[in-house]
């Protein structure tokens, strides 16, 4: 795991870049406190800066920029391959000399034999920038879920940077702070910017599952990998009735045994709730002992998972660290962690607090539960999208005078965006957004021209077209809107937020943080289960896969990991949203993460 930084340019002006590099290196140093390193090309096109957290060959082999085939090749590196034992073997068996015991040296390998189809090959998450000097080009690219991110900001010269963070680029005076109408709008409405767009009008966000290649000043992107569910193409046949669990357990064991590949010791965040759980069963049945977990307690009774994970740990052998946070403390580590935010966001802190308590154990590695929910049917959007689904077909035409009277409903906000729902085609997307949104589509357009200092929302340009429902027919069976949900749960909530926040919160702490449930290969073996049978009620399929998660976890309803801000709001946090209060643009901000929002939004715009 590390921190990846570049520039890419076509004026072939050597030493243009050498400025530049140390306020990128600089930018990324706290990702990778190990070894660190910046190189430019004998022509000046192309420079890379790379700071590395060892966590795989920790020789100095391992280092970066790493110089691959005799120096055709240069590449800076941020993520895991998990395969890259059996791809060094394969490579070796076509002839390929594979010199170091990196998974870093196979990329450039892969990709000189198999060009962009290499990249199917490659287990793990990554984000990567290689230079071919033969060529005179580059490639980006990230891994098919986007658990790791990677940021690029094109000039109008054909130049090019990039950086694992966007505040690396606005930090080195690459991309200056101006913001993206569209890219604000959809903060203010779902709580996380929806990639490809950024905060900000100069850059975006490298699609998870593409590739980006650059030469010569022209840039071309394609996607090399699509979710296997929701609409997406199925690897295989249909998994047969009756074999579902087998074929579910063994396809988790083998994402477990591989998230276990490294070269330092690998712990676990350990909640009270289903997925940490079945992960730490999974690990002791994958011959992995003593894992040491981490786990974060509350005085707040209906919060704290404190004592089940306290119990589960030592279940199952485990060597357990529980860590109580009390409302004074978090408040101070609350400001550690906005002056960390990449882009402003309504989550992280939970992942940001419990990061701290592995770093503080000495812990370079995690392993995380997410990716369930999202996968197995652990939201209630499971339950409620159908519902709202079916409810606006039977409305017919009535269904626009209902979203009417709903907009104009007084109470919560919900019901605003409920309304906006049955005002428009009823979608699993246009669902999904009531769901999860923090404002209608026209508070946020309102409260982003306010932002914007614009006098009226249509002033933002036109709103974006709203997301079709690929492979749904007009009216879909429960279950076909269900596997619909997880793809859209994964594809955007999981995406633009759980893993954008995860990434940058543990490397504030230069711990690297790896998810098991977000596999592709994973993915693509459960996909082979029809939604019937993945997506059954209370994530049945896990709990008959992992038999050994224990009652008193198999058995507790669902709550997640999430802390008492509600609660510490009225509290001791009291006044601290304030400058999160209704904006100037009338938009009503009643609820507490509405607040929470606007605050953080304006902390960010502010630092």
């Amino acid at each position: 795991m590390c921190g990846i930084a570049g520039f890419l340019s076509s004026s072939n002006a050597p030493g243009a870049l050498d400025g530049m590099l140390p306020a990128l290196l600089g930018g990324i140093r706290h990702r990778g406190p190990d070894a660190e390193g910046t190189w430019v090309s004998p022509g000046g096109e192309a420079g890379f800066a790379h700071s590395r957290l060892a966590i795989i060959d920790l020789s100095p082999a391992g280092r970066q920029p790493m110089h691959v085939l005799d120096g055709r090749y240069t590449i800076v590196f941020n993520g895991e391959i998990y395969n890259h034992r059996a791809l060094a073997a394969a490579l070796r068996a076509e002839g390929m000399e594979v010199r170091t015991q990196s998974d870093t040296e196979i990329i450039p390998l892969l990709w000189h034999l198999r060009g962009p189809a290499g990249l199917r090959a490659l287990r793990g998450m990554f984000a990567f920038a290689l230079w071919d000097h033969a060529e005179r080009s580059a490639v980006l690219a990230r891994d098919p879920l986007g658990i790791k991110p990677l940021y690029y900001a094109p000039r109008s010269d054909g130049s090019l940077a990039f950086a694992s963070e966007l505040r690396v680029l606005v930090n080195a005076g690459i991309v200056p702070r101006a913001l993206d109408p569209q890219g604000l709008a959809g903060f203010l409405q779902r709580g996380s910017v929806p990639e490809p767009r950024t905060l900000l009008a100069g850059a975006r966000c490298l699609e998870a599952g593409h590739c980006l290649r650059w030469r010569a000043g022209k840039t071309e992107g394609a996607a090399y990998w699509q979710l296997p569910f929701g609409g997406g193409s199925v690897m295989g046949d249909p998994i047969p009735a009756g074999e579902e669990t087998a074929w579910a357990r063994e396809a988790l064991l083998d994402s477990v045994r591989r998230h276990f590949v490294s070269d330092v010791p690998v712990g676990l965040f350990l909640s009270g709730g289903l997925d940490s759980t079945a992960l730490l069963a999974l690990s002791r049945a994958a011959g992995h002992e003593g894992v040491r977990t981490y786990s974060i307690s509350f005085e707040e009774r209906e919060f704290d998972e404190g004592a089940a994970a306290a119990r589960t740990a030592a279940h199952f052998g485990a060597r357990h660290t529980d860590f109580r946070l009390g409302a004074s403390e978090a408040r101070g580590l609350f400001d550690r962690w906005l002056a960390r935010l990449d882009q402003p966001s309504v989550d992280g802190f939970n992942t940001f607090a419990i990061s701290r308590v592995a770093h503080d154990d000495g812990a370079k590695v995690v392993l995380s539960g997410l990716g369930g929910d999202e996968l197995l049917r652990g939201y209630p959007s499971f339950e409620r999208v159908p519902a709202m689904l079916r409810a606006a077909r039977r409305l017919g035409p009535l269904r626009g005078a209902a979203g009417r009277v709903l907009r104009a409903w007084p109470g919560h906000p919900r019901m605003r965006r409920l309304g906006e729902f049955f005002g428009g085609p009823p979608t699993v997307g246009a669902a999904m957004t009531a769901q999860r949104g923090i404002f209608t589509a026209g508070e946020a357009r309102a409260l982003a021209a306010h932002f914007l200092g614009a006098r009226d929302p249509r002033d933002l340009g036109p709103e974006e077209a709203p997301e079709p429902d690929i492979g749904l027919p007009s009216t879909p069976a429960d279950d076909a809107v269900r596997d619909a949900v997880s793809a859209h749960e994964v594809t955007h909530y999981m995406r633009n937020q759980l893993l954008r926040d995860s990434d940058v919160a543990s490397m504030a702490w230069a711990l690297e943080l790896r998810t098991p449930l977000v596999d592709a290969a994973l993915f693509e073996a459960l996909a082979r289960i029809p939604p019937g049978r993945r997506l059954r009620p209370g994530k049945a399929l896990l709990l008959a896969a992992v038999p050994e998660v224990p009652e008193w976890i198999a058995g507790r309803p669902k709550r997640g990991f999430s802390l008492p801000f509600e609660r510490w709001l009225t509290t001791e946090w009291r006044g601290v949203l304030d400058d999160g209060a209704p904006s100037a643009a009338g938009v009503a901000a009643t609820t507490w993460y509405q607040r929470g929002c606007l605050f953080v939004l304006r902390r960010w715009m502010g630092s």
